[in-house]
């Protein structure tokens, strides 16, 4: 590259053969500029409309220019300050309460779903079709499919409690069935029980929407042995869980059938607990 010619001013990030310009913007090749008087710091010169600030006390301000026309930080008023603040406070209290809630395994509602019956539902046993299938043999369930619904769960086993109750599933667990082994094999003659949640604070279990069965419905399980038990929905009912009919739900008929059990209706807040079970009564036909 050609050298610049004597006298000339080389602006500030012009390259060179070897370098850059020196920070006063003369080339090392050129006479130096003769002595400077000494200069009053400038003001920075504030876009219009604002009123200049001097940059030398508030050069820290966002919003306003500073040396050389950089931006710099605007000061925050005490009122945004504050509200700033506050926001930030309640977005912790909130995910704290979240992760406590989370981590204590209560249920809870999501969007009152659960909470809401349809009218198919019915607080009486819906009656059985008669066109009950021949029994199959002793295998326990692996997985639970319920087309109509999307359903498609594991199915683990189930005993009871330490307090005589039936055992459930991992809260945690949203698309996990269980199955009572005090109850028969789905296809055997008799009644098979297969549980699941209906929600937590976390989100929609696997049973959430069972509620929205109606008659004809299909049921399907998947059995240890590899063969499919496919059963039709009779109907829906939902029971109070103080005053919930075990001889009746629990006991055996003399057909192969198999109930779902969930919770929904009514919630109760202070226990954080569903006062209602909604029952799904099917029989074999498959």
């Amino acid at each position: 590259m050609a050298s610049p010619r004597r006298g000339k001013r080389i602006q500030y990030g012009e390259s060179l053969l070897l370098g850059v310009p020196r920070h006063d913007g003369w080339h090392p090749d050129l006479p130096a500029p003769g002595p400077r008087q000494a200069q009053a710091p400038r003001q920075a010169q504030a876009p219009r409309g604002r009123p200049a600030m001097d940059t030398r006390r508030y050069g820290d301000l966002r919003g306003y220019p500073g040396p050389r026309g950089r931006p710099v930080r605007r000061p925050m008023r005490p009122g945004v300050r504050a509200a700033t603040a506050l926001a930030g406070l309640v977005l912790v209290i909130g995910g704290a309460f979240a992760v406590f809630r989370a981590l204590s395994g209560s249920a809870a509602p999501l969007t009152g779903g659960a909470t809401t019956i349809p009218s198919t539902v019915r607080t009486v046993p819906p009656r059985v079709a008669a066109d009950t299938a021949a029994a199959l043999g002793a295998s326990a369930p692996v997985r639970i499919v319920i087309p109509s619904l999307r359903v498609d769960a594991p199915v683990m086993r189930l005993g009871r409690a330490a307090d005589g109750s039936i055992q459930v599933p991992p809260l945690a667990n949203h698309n996990l069935a269980g199955w009572y082994d005090r109850s028969i094999t789905p296809g055997q003659d008799g009644t098979s029980i297969i549980l699941g949640h209906v929600d937590s604070f976390t989100g929609r279990s696997v049973f959430y929407n069972i509620k929205d069965l109606t008659q004809g419905e299909l049921v399907k399980v998947v059995r240890a042995d590899g063969r499919t038990a496919t059963f039709s929905v009779d109907g829906v009912q939902e029971v109070a869980k103080a005053t919930f009919p075990s001889g009746e739900i629990y006991g055996n008929t003399r057909y192969p059938g198999l109930r779902l059990i969930t919770c929904g209706g009514p919630f109760d807040t202070a226990t954080r607990q569903y006062l209602d079970n909604i029952v799904v009564y099917t029989h074999l036909v498959g």
